[in-house]
């Protein structure tokens, strides 16, 4: 199995310009709780949104190049078995490709830019 490179972290605008500030994210707060970043792939990434972030504005969507997160980043089964990457360390964001905000649309749903795997 091949692990998908470009992983999606959906964060607060809020804790996103922290992060830009100090040139590194250390996570949101489940990320603290747990002990680890959780990120998503492509495939999985609009599932979380509407099951973590449902109706929430003020969000974020931010590409990492999981190929620069090295031996912290695992995958781990999670949520029906798939394979989630979690990154057991603070994300330096050299390691980011681009970010955007992520809008609602009429219905409440998130707006997806075009993903890359």
């Amino acid at each position: 199995m091949t692990l998908t490179p470009t992983l999606y972290k959906i964060v607060t605008e809020t804790l996103w310009q922290q992060a830009r500030q100090s040139g590194v994210f250390h996570g949101a707060g489940i990320d603290l709780k747990d002990g680890f970043i959780h990120f998503s792939t492509a495939d999985q990434v609009k599932q979380t949104a509407a099951l973590h972030f449902a109706g929430q504005s003020g969000l974020m969507l931010v590409a990492v190049d999981g190929g620069r997160l090295g031996d912290k980043l695992i995958f781990e089964s999670s949520r029906g078995g798939d394979l989630f990457p979690h990154l057991y360390a603070d994300l330096p964001l050299a390691a980011v490709l681009w970010e955007v905000p992520l809008p609602l649309d009429e219905t409440g749903a998130h707006i997806f830019p075009e993903l890359q795997p």
